[in-house]
């Protein structure tokens, strides 16, 4: 009787070289296939909402956020309008969302310096953004792929950091350190689509807690040393 296959063994961590490269795109089109409607959760209609609502996503859940913004551009509907804003006012209307004064004090400030620096309207290279206020690599990077169609890097939150690190896409110690390897392993073309993926399935099934490894559309591709083990757990239940 022959032998059961058995999927090839996961690579730890994959380097950017034709091999790693090629399995990086399988993991992608495996993700793509199982998550079709991942986009960017931040409800927003142009690039003025999503700077403003991706840097109240800080420390905060992008529902809570959606939950807030709504309020906050109808009372601010452009960078003019939030530049004039009283802070204690726009305290009022995101607090719910963590940190308020020192976010109040980034959308202020960020749209003083749209105001003061591009007429009022977002900018759409990386080098101007991250002059703004309250504006940093990964929101930049938000910002510029999902406004602008622009492939700028790859927004690496909390759970692009997880993700990517435990089915093998990189290993390092920082966002900064993540988001370079996986520009140099990933076509430039899918940079944002990785972010959104990674996050998606993040929240979907790869959770920080509770990851359902046993409904992995990636489970065989997969480096996290866990996933067996917890797999046959849910199985047993």
């Amino acid at each position: 009787m022959p032998a059961k296959s058995r999927p090839a063994p996961a690579v730890a961590v994959l380097a950017p070289d034709a091999r790693g490269k090629r399995r990086a795109a399988a993991l992608l089109d495996r993700l793509e296939a199982a998550h079709p409607e991942a986009t960017c959760a931040l409800l927003h209609r142009n690039a003025y909402q999503l700077v403003m609502a991706t840097i109240l996503s800080a420390q905060c859940t992008d529902e809570r956020v959606n939950q807030v913004t709504p309020v906050l551009f109808a009372r601010y509907p452009d960078a003019r309008a939030l530049a004039e804003a009283a802070a204690e006012d726009v305290e009022e209307i995101i607090r719910s969302t963590g940190f308020f004064r020192a976010k109040a004090r980034s959308l202020i400030g960020c749209a003083t310096g749209l105001v003061a620096r591009h007429g009022g309207q977002v900018p759409g290279r990386m080098e101007d953004l991250v002059e703004l206020p309250g504006v940093g690599r990964k929101t930049a990077n938000v910002v510029l792929g999902h406004a602008f169609g622009v492939e700028s890097g790859i927004a690496v939150d909390t759970h692009v950091f997880r993700v990517s690190q435990r089915l093998g896409m990189a290993r390092a110690e920082t966002p900064e350190q993540i988001e370079e390897h996986l520009m140099a392993l990933l076509p430039r073309a899918r940079w944002s689509r990785t972010s959104d993926l990674l996050i998606f399935h993040g929240r979907k099934v790869c959770a920080a807690r509770s990851p359902r490894c046993g409904g992995c559309p990636v489970f065989d591709l997969c480096a996290f040393d866990d996933r067996i083990a917890i797999a046959s757990a849910g199985a047993k239940r």
